[in-house]
């Protein structure tokens, strides 16, 4: 039993990659703050290639694994959904603004009622 969830957890490997990943992370950052002088475009495309690296190396331990999986299955429920056409858009659109603005004029008129009612109970005037 021991052996199996010791085999799901990834062990000590799974460590060392997630280490790799927060050193090459921290080696990065510092890297940036360091070679200030040297241009935008040549710290981004380093940047942009030690990303693409933790991401492999990330990938390969068992979170990273799960994560892609999890990610494939949203994919697979995202192309399953029915989306609505233009038509149906707009006309939701507009409801929700009518909506809006019906309730906005409804607590517009509640609040100029409150505003009298408490100025004339105060008996200080609006």
């Amino acid at each position: 039993m021991s052996e199996k969830i010791e085999a799901q957890s990834g062990g000590g490997l799974d460590t060392l990659k997630w280490l790799i990943v927060m050193v090459l992370f921290s080696g990065l950052v510092a890297a940036n703050y360091h070679y200030e002088e040297v241009s935008v475009l040549y710290r981004a495309l380093a940047a942009v290639a030690v990303v693409v690296v933790v991401g492999f190396i990330a990938a390969t331990t068992n979170k990273g694994t799960r994560f892609l999986g999890f990610a494939k299955d949203s994919r697979t429920e995202v192309r399953k959904v029915v989306w609505p056409n233009r038509q149906e858009a707009t006309q939701t659109t507009l409801i929700v603004l009518v909506a809006t603005l019906i309730m906005a004029l409804i607590l517009w008129g509640l609040d100029g009622i409150i505003v009298r009612l408490v100025g004339f109970i105060t008996g200080i005037g609006f």
